[in-house]
């Protein structure tokens, strides 16, 4: 037998509070990433810090919240005006896991952390950490650094606000190469005060405040005039706006508390639900409910009691129960929805007819797609079982196999190009979709052409995302392209085509972009791939003379041996992303529409010079 470790008491371990965080910070803060996408750890930090101060204002306690960042050195700072930490107890609501007043719901009643932990995470995962409390004139300070303890002082502190003041510095031990981007900050920020319309945010100086509050979100987030005015409805402890667009599919942004639940949850089901049973009963008519809930839009926010979260993230909400005794989540905004949207309609029967309107004619398009939709599948069996674009892979994401996880289909161009990956690639895991040529703009045209374009047809049948992505084939769907001006041409054309048809397909983090090396710099003991023209001369310099080097035209150059370098665990894959805060509607506007223009100053104003990308 193998020689293993042996199993004593000496094994067993017990971790300092910080240690564990330190060691296993995605389970605190999801993953650690270097603030290029909201999702990164960064901005999780800044959340937890800004939740702490909103619960303050949520329970009626200070109008203003100041944040300062230096986008150079990492440093922020969030200042609130509420009630302020008592004084002996900043040092453990700083470093004791599971510390904190919102155990008690007299104190804190619909609070976003509850958990004990967040503020506790930042503190682990900071490089310098400082929690100041003011109360009466009086002032206590803590300082850590990794977790750790290195001064604690009281003072007296004349002329300062009750309130809470926190400066931290994301540690770059962990966060790599971080680098906090300002735009994705204000768009957090922003998002805030559409929950909170008496609380103003200033970031830097520059204040950030809603008068409208989801109105405002909805009117900022679409590029086109919306069908009709968006239907506003408000109650004790839930907000509703929602309107109809011109668009495919569903686009909602939702909020628990005043976090954003980008992954929706039992609220966003209720909502869903109660939608399309309030104007089934106000039109008595039996609508498919695809039709009444086709190119909505819509902003919902309700405050639980106690809400309970499927992660410490809180991105999707897991609570059945408004408050312990209290009706169900299902149960509350079904009734908020079935009489206040009832009572709207009656009142605005302009708002009705127009959505009358919009609902018939997504009944007309459904129909009418089903013809078409046959035909395709005849089509499709025509051409045997097998997709003829597609060299499939033997275990799918809609799987309960335990590398569902790692699935991912290449779409790539040509036949040189898939042959080669097909060659490289992983058959258990990674399919390979080949394209002919540059597909169909897809820009302001109807679904009909999906149907229509065997190319594109093939392609969902593929990915299996006709009715939705609930039951998409591969976790990764990737883009992989050559790295001249078609291959970017046909990477913005599949990319105009998932956000005009199946937005969801990025916002849900699939899409890709296969980045392969654009060097192999080698001599006769070692060869290294490079990326960029910086990794080019770095390698040149490490090889030393006589160095050959090869210049990578095309993805069809790179033989299937050498592939496989690049489809393991090398794989360089960037995501596309598409946030809560981003627009569709705006994107495709400005990328595809007619602002010739304006999209050319975009273009010469960020081009780079050849000698930086080749």
């Amino acid at each position: 037998m193998p020689n293993t470790p042996i199993y004593t008491e000496d094994t067993i371990q017990t971790l300092e509070w910080w240690e564990h965080i330190r060691r296993r910070p995605g389970m605190y803060i999801g993953k650690l990433g270097d603030g290029s996408q909201p999702d990164d750890g960064i901005y999780v930090l800044l959340k937890e810090v800004f939740d702490n101060s909103l619960d303050e204002h949520m329970m009626g306690h200070g109008k203003r919240i100041d944040v300062t960042l230096d986008a150079e050195t990492g440093v922020v700072t969030v200042r609130d005006y509420g009630r302020g930490i008592p004084l002996g107890s900043v040092v453990d609501v700083a470093s004791k896991m599971n510390t904190g007043a919102k155990y008690e719901n007299g104190v804190f009643s619909k609070s976003v952390g509850l958990n004990g932990v967040g503020i506790k995470a930042v503190n682990a995962l900071s490089i310098h950490y400082q929690l100041s409390s003011y109360r009466d004139g009086k002032c206590a300070r803590a300082t850590f650094s990794k977790g750790l303890l290195e001064d604690f002082a009281e003072a007296d502190a004349p002329g300062e606000k009750n309130g809470t003041y926190t400066r931290f510095q994301p540690d770059p031990e962990l966060f790599k190469g971080y680098r906090y981007d300002p735009d994705i900050v204000i768009a957090l920020l922003r998002g805030y005060t559409y929950l909170n319309t008496k609380l103003t945010v200033t970031l830097n100086g520059q204040e950030y405040h809603s008068d409208g509050g989801l109105l405002d979100l909805l009117s900022e987030s679409m590029a086109r005039e919306p069908l009709y005015e968006p239907v506003h409805l408000v109650g004790e402890d839930i907000e509703i706006a929602f309107t109809h667009r011109d668009s495919y599919g569903e686009d909602y942004y939702t909020f628990v508390n005043g976090q954003r639940t980008t992954q929706g949850g039992t609220h966003l089901s209720a909502f869903r639900e109660a939608l399309v049973r309030t104007i089934k009963d106000f039109y008595h008519k039996d609508f498919d409910p695809e039709d009444i809930r086709m190119s909505v839009v819509g902003a919902l926010s309700i405050r639980v009691q106690d809400p309970v979260f499927e992660s410490q993230t809180k991105t999707k909400l897991g609570s059945r129960d408004m408050a312990e005794g209290g009706p169900t989540i299902r149960q509350y905004v079904g009734d908020f929805v079935r009489t206040e949207l009832d009572n709207y309609l009656h009142r605005h029967p302009e708002v009705a007819d127009v959505l009358l309107h919009k609902i018939q004619e997504s009944e007309r398009d459904r129909k009418s797609m089903a013809g078409i939709r046959k035909l395709a599948k005849e089509r499709a069996k025509k051409t045997g079982l097998n997709n003829p674009k597609l060299r499939d892979c033997r275990i799918h994401y809609n799987t309960n196999h335990d590398r569902a996880g790692e699935t991912m289909i290449f779409i790539t161009e040509g036949d040189s190009a898939s042959g080669s990956i097909t060659k490289s690639r992983d058959p258990n895991v990674q399919a390979v979709f080949s394209l002919r040529g540059k597909p169909k703009n897809t820009f302001g045209l109807t679904k009909k052409v999906v149907y229509a374009t065997e190319e594109l047809d093939l392609l969902q049948t593929a990915l299996n995302i006709d009715e939705g992505i609930d039951n998409l084939r591969y976790r990764h769907v990737v883009i992989a392209t050559d790295a001249d001006v078609d291959g970017m041409h046909i990477r913005l054309l599949l990319v105009t085509f998932f956000l005009q048809f199946f937005p969801d397909l990025i916002r849900q983090g699939h899409l890709y972009i296969f980045q392969t090396p654009l060097f192999r710099v080698r001599n006769k003991k070692e060869t290294r791939y490079c990326y960029s023209e910086t990794e080019r001369l770095e390698a040149e310099q490490k090889i030393g003379k006589g160095a050959e080097i090869t210049r990578f035209k095309g993805l069809g150059e790179i033989s299937p041996d050498e592939f496989k370098e690049f489809l393991g665990e090398g794989i360089r894959l960037d995501q596309v992303h598409l946030s809560k805060e981003d627009s569709v509607d705006q994107m495709l506007d400005f990328f595809m529409g007619g602002n010739t223009p304006v999209r050319q100053d975009f273009i010469i104003e960020n081009l780079r010079v050849a000698e930086e990308v080749v």
